[in-house]
């Protein structure tokens, strides 16, 4: 089932030419859909601010100036500039939006889990790269946002898994003399924003 990032509502074409109505039905679409820099602007600007009303992330002040030759924004609260990334999901990260994009479109229609190895296939990045896209965008589709946690956040691990003592017998063979130590078992790593009580929560590898 598509994702709600990809539910969009009838209209014709926002002011930088992604429409709202039209969506790409396959990935070669997406990566052709996506690959137009003021098409994956405005989708992205319709995503954050789906009302029109542009905010600075960082003091919430309302009145903010464009600088359509660079696409970032001047607050004229704080007085600082920020562009669409900064605040979200896609901060502190050089890859574009024509990966970013394509990656959500895939995760939101597959029907099974999508790894790692076989996004950075699709997309012609690394791994690792596609590792830490696919890790924020499940983060955002955990929480319906792509807005980052702020403030003070409480961090913390546990392991998932049975001990070695109440297995089957013929699980302890595998594991014998493991008693109560970190064995084969999932490391699982929750983030909780104190402030809105906002929890995320992920598999760490191994």
């Amino acid at each position: 089932m598509t994702h709600t990032f990809f539910r969009r509502t009838a209209g014709a074409h926002n002011r930088y030419g992604a429409s709202t109505t039209t969506q790409p039905s396959s990935l070669l679409q997406a990566i052709r859909y996506f690959s137009d820099p003021d098409v994956a602007f405005g989708f992205v600007m319709e995503l954050r601010w789906p009302d029109g009303s542009i905010t600075c992330p960082r003091c919430g002040h309302g009145h903010v100036s464009f600088y359509e030759n660079r696409r970032i924004w001047r607050c004229q609260g704080c007085k600082k500039q920020f562009s669409i990334k900064v605040g979200t999901i896609f901060q502190d990260s050089p890859i574009g939006f024509d990966k970013w994009l394509p990656a959500m479109w895939l995760i939101a229609n597959s029907k099974n889990s999508v790894s790692s190895h076989e996004l950075g296939r699709a997309l012609f990045v690394t791994q690792k790269t596609a590792w830490f896209m696919l890790h924020r965008i499940r983060e955002a589709m955990l929480t319906e946002s792509f807005t980052k946690m702020s403030g003070t956040v409480e961090v913390d691990e546990t392991y998932i898994s049975g001990e070695a003592e109440n297995m089957h017998e013929y699980k302890r063979v595998a594991m014998r003399g493991a008693g109560k130590r970190v064995v084969n078992k999932i490391t699982v790593q929750g983030a909780r924003e104190r402030a809105t009580g906002n929890v995320s929560a992920s598999v760490l590898p191994i």
